[in-house]
């Protein structure tokens, strides 16, 4: 069975204190190893829950933000196009009815 996070916590203080106590270990080398297991455990729950939020936008159909902007860039594009393509033909067609 899988420790949790508050059993994990004090495992790891009370080993880091027994390090200490023991004098395998300066305290600023505890407080060292410690700050480093706080931060990894910081990025850890950062991505929990960025994938928590992931699934959750996607289970009900909204899109990112860049997403969506590259999108409205690619329809931005394609009208773009498609007006000098009619400009195009408004111009053949003048210059056609002023041969006539």
């Amino acid at each position: 069975m899988a420790k949790t996070q508050p059993s994990e916590f004090f495992s790891t203080l009370k080993s880091y204190a027994q390090k200490l106590s023991d004098g395998e270990r300066t305290p600023a080398e505890v407080a060292a190893a410690l700050n480093d297991w706080a931060k990894e455990s910081a990025d850890s729950v950062k991505g929990r829950i960025h994938d928590e939020v992931e699934a959750a936008v996607l289970k009900m159909g909204f899109v990112k933000r860049e997403e969506f902007d590259e999108l409205a860039k690619e329809v931005k594009r394609l009208k773009k196009a498609q007006s000098m393509k009619s400009d195009g033909k408004k111009s053949a067609t003048k210059k056609k009815d002023s041969k006539k």
